[in-house]
């Protein structure tokens, strides 16, 4: 998993997002959109895992659009002020 400083580090508590490392995208592990990358065989080497929204937030990563819309409206309006 990655902590909030974006270091990496070993769990055994499975985590609650997942995310993209280079895109520094986090979202539902559910996500169809990274699902269908992932079914590709694209996207895994990026992956990453955070325990926790708000660890994802402090790490740099911004919500996904697709699977967390409200959160990635807000987010957007944030970056525009």
């Amino acid at each position: 998993m990655i902590d909030a400083n974006g270091k990496v580090y070993d769990s055994k508590v499975p985590g609650t997002l997942g995310g993209h490392k280079k895109l520094k995208i986090y979202g539902r592990l559910d996500c169809p959109s990274a699902a269908r990358y992932i079914a590709k065989g694209q996207y895994v080497q990026c992956r990453v895992f955070f325990a926790d929204e708000e660890t994802a937030i402090q790490a740099g990563y911004r919500p996904c659009a697709k699977c967390m819309p409200k959160e990635y409206k807000k987010w957007k309006q944030e970056q525009q002020k």
